[in-house]
């Protein structure tokens, strides 16, 4: 038997990885997608990456004068020289008198004429890769359902024949909503492009159809920078499995290794709930600074704060985290979720666990992650996956959420506590005529801890954790009654 010869390779970061390698040799691909999804970009960095391995590359043009098409990639740093281009051109540049490539007013021809002069192009260049940027020009020439149909399959036979692969864009701008390119291609990509109330344009890519190959499927978010497009494939969890060490990692506070049961089970995920300036970001550091102490690397993800301030205010309680920074022990990232898509921060996650090997990820917080994703149960579902992701490659991971409220009722904006192994909880409470704070454990799935609620200070040299409040009743509710003579407080230093 016959082997299949490699797919072609389309050249963008991530999207070989979803096509599952490339687009099948000898066959024809639609591309389709609104104006500004991106189409072109994907179409020249499909030919490009021919032209870089030895390929002959056409790109074809009804929409777009070569002088655009260089122009685009330009911008993109890149040159055209190794792609030979056909354009299929509006009356106004006729009148350059120094256009060298042919030119074909399209709207003056009959379908078939139109049509006879890309097989002469084709023939001329003999190419390995063809871009036909787009159907809609001969979907309008060809003003019924049936006669476009037809032309369609007349392209595809005469490339098939040829042994080209064949990249057809689609702009999607006809009125009617013509599937016709979708049974007769070997494959179907769609793009999209979501305008959010505040903050960049998304966008995301699916496979609709790929005959004879298993494909990653679903939604996979990608951006459009200098130097071309970026795919980030949807995380899937159970492509990753692998022997984890499961031993338990303590922090640097014996007190709150004892609420804790021992510690944090290595690539377990530990959930930190509690309303705004209980500490939540500092209690994560600490594991961070613990794991660094073990020689170990992390990676630290802040929505909410500008990490200069961060690095001071760690400073000040101290945790000095600049020289784990130094030595490339933490990455410490910014991430701005009015800018990145979730797919994007999901891969930034990947790169510092494959590429850095970090061994404890904080993301702080998932408040500041749920603004960058489109509704709550995408949130859930993608947190699950990552989670999982995480769990497999051994990382422990560190989430903090921040409640509505400070004391009292409290309310989470989402509820992730059934996905993470424990669940730290932060209060405040008022007693003895001042506001303090507790900590309880009230998760954990992989072994015992205590049921105790302690009181918690932030000073000078970080969080120093008391005794069990066994003389309060009601200190998570935040209005405590004292059972007792209250010793069991922590006395601030006068």
């Amino acid at each position: 038997m016959q082997d299949m010869p490699a797919p072609a390779a389309t050249g963008i970061s991530g999207f070989d990885d979803v096509l599952a390698g490339g687009l099948s040799r000898g066959r024809v691909f639609l591309l389709e997608g609104s104006p500004g999804t991106g189409k072109t970009t994907i179409a020249t960095q499909f030919l490009l990456a021919g032209a870089a391995h030895g390929e002959r590359a056409l790109y074809i043009t009804l929409s777009e004068t070569e002088e655009e098409l260089r122009e685009s990639a330009q911008s993109h740093g890149w040159s055209l020289d190794g792609i030979e281009i056909f354009e299929l051109v509006p009356p106004e540049s006729l009148l350059d008198d120094q256009q060298q490539q042919s030119l074909l007013y399209s709207s003056d021809l009959e379908l078939g004429e139109t049509t006879k002069r890309i097989f002469d192009a084709f023939a001329r260049a003999k190419p390995d890769r063809v871009v036909l940027d787009s159907l809609s020009e001969i979907r309008l020439l060809a003003q019924s359902s049936l006669r476009y149909r037809r032309q369609i399959l007349a392209l595809k036979h005469y490339f098939a024949k040829q042994n080209a692969t064949v990249l057809m864009l689609d702009d999607l701008t006809t009125e009617l909503n013509d599937k016709t390119v979708h049974s007769v291609a070997h494959g179907v990509v769609a793009l999209e492009e979501l305008s959010r109330d505040y903050g960049a344009e998304r966008r995301r890519l699916r496979v609709v159809k790929y005959r004879g190959r298993r494909f990653r499927g679903g939604y996979h978010d990608f951006t459009i920078e200098t130097g071309g497009v970026r795919v980030y494939p949807r995380l899937v969890s159970a492509e990753h499995r692998g022997e984890i060490d499961r031993r338990m990692l303590a922090s640097r506070l014996p007190a709150l290794n004892a609420l804790l049961g021992g510690g944090i089970e290595r690539g377990s995920s530990v959930l930190v709930l509690g309303p705004a300036g209980t500490g939540k970001s500092l209690l994560a550091l600490t594991f961070v600074v613990s794991a660094a102490a073990r020689g170990e690397n992390a990676a630290m993800f802040v929505f909410d704060e500008e990490l200069g301030l961060l690095v001071q205010r760690a400073k000040g309680v101290g945790i000095d985290l600049q020289p784990l920074i130094d030595s490339n022990r933490l990455v410490l990232e910014q991430v701005d979720a009015a800018e990145l898509t979730p797919g994007e921060f999901s891969d930034r996650v990947r790169r510092c666990v494959e590429d850095h090997g970090a061994r404890t990820v904080v993301i702080d917080s998932l408040n500041g992650f749920q603004a960058a994703m489109p509704e709550e149960n995408a949130l859930v579902l993608h947190m699950h996956e990552l989670l999982q992701y995480l769990n497999r490659h051994g990382a422990t991971t560190f989430l903090t959420v921040a409640q509505h409220g400070l004391v009292g009722d409290m309310k989470t904006p989402v509820d992730v506590t059934y996905l993470a192994d424990t669940v730290i909880l932060l209060r405040y409470f008022e007693a003895l005529g001042r506001v303090r704070r507790a900590i309880s454990v009230v998760k954990k799935r992989t072994g015992g801890h205590e049921d105790t609620i302690r009181e918690y200070r932030i000073a000078a040299d970080g969080i120093a954790l008391g005794e069990p409040l066994i003389e309060f009743q009601g200190v998570l509710r935040g209005v405590p009654v004292l059972l007792g003579s209250g010793n069991a407080l922590l006395h601030d230093d006068a």
